[in-house]
């Protein structure tokens, strides 16, 4: 189905029959992704002296108990609350769930025994992709090599890939205010609790900028060119600094 929608006073039309979803999936496996030495999440049926939650155990349904952290776990889209000693909820802040995005693929620069996303290179990729006179407020960052491993990777001390500092203020004169990228984090995995790059997009807490969002962990297969997608930005609702969420991307039709 091709509709024409209006987004910030821009009229587009868009192929919704092809939906591209770019999350992880979260299952009750070793396999599962796995970042920040958590162990793998649990998906178990509900046992009470009464009731089993298993059709196959002989219960009425199945009514599950699901384990799980956030960060952790899969792709999850965050708020300033992860990072501020106020409360912040990702259900407050994040109030606009469709967003113009474009998608890059950028190889990190090995910098001594780190792997580093560059400035020069976001603003090569980011430049390359015809904006169609659309400003977009997301960038999704696929990071290369890419393959579906990614879906998968135990991440906890394995020092991946994370943003230059100098990519933040980029981005953000572009009119970003949705950072999508590949890694369990936008900051190196051990930098002292630092973490640069988040204080950096969110202005925390000099100018606290609440209704910008980071997801993590996301995966973008390679069927899926670089270029401008409308993105479905639809975490679940906990009240909470982060939660679980499956970005969808759709084609923008000239």
């Amino acid at each position: 189905m091709i509709a024409e929608i209006h987004i910030s006073d821009t009229k587009v039309r868009v192929d919704f029959s092809k939906p591209m979803p770019i999350a992880t999936v979260i299952e009750s496996s070793p396999a599962n992704v796995l970042a920040w030495y958590v162990e793998p999440p649990k998906i178990e049926p509900v046992r009470t002296e009464h009731f089993v939650g298993s059709v196959k155990e002989g219960g009425s349904v199945n009514f599950r108990n699901i384990y799980f952290n956030p960060h952790g776990h899969g792709t999850h889209t965050e708020c300033v609350g992860h990072i501020s000693k106020e409360d912040y909820f990702l259900e407050d802040c994040l109030k606009a769930y469709f967003h113009f995005v474009k998608v890059i693929s950028v190889k990190p620069r090995d910098i001594n025994d780190d792997k580093v996303i560059l400035a020069a290179d976001v603003k090569t990729a980011w430049n390359t992709i015809d904006d169609k006179n659309i400003k977009p407020s997301a960038i999704a960052i696929r990071t290369l090599p890419n393959d579906e491993t990614k879906c998968h990777r135990h991440y906890s001390g394995t020092n991946p890939p994370y943003l230059n500092k100098e990519v933040v203020p980029f981005i953000l004169a572009q009119g970003v205010n949705h950072l999508l990228i590949d890694t369990p984090s936008v900051d190196r995995e051990e930098d002292g609790g630092e973490l640069i790059c988040h204080h950096l997009f969110w202005e925390y807490p000099e100018n606290t900028q609440k209704h910008r969002t980071i997801t993590e962990l996301i995966y973008i297969d390679n069927s899926i060119p670089d270029g401008l997608y409308l993105l479905s930005l639809q975490p679940a609702s906990f009240k909470n600094d982060a939660a679980p969420c499956k970005p969808v991307l759709y084609s923008v039709i000239n």
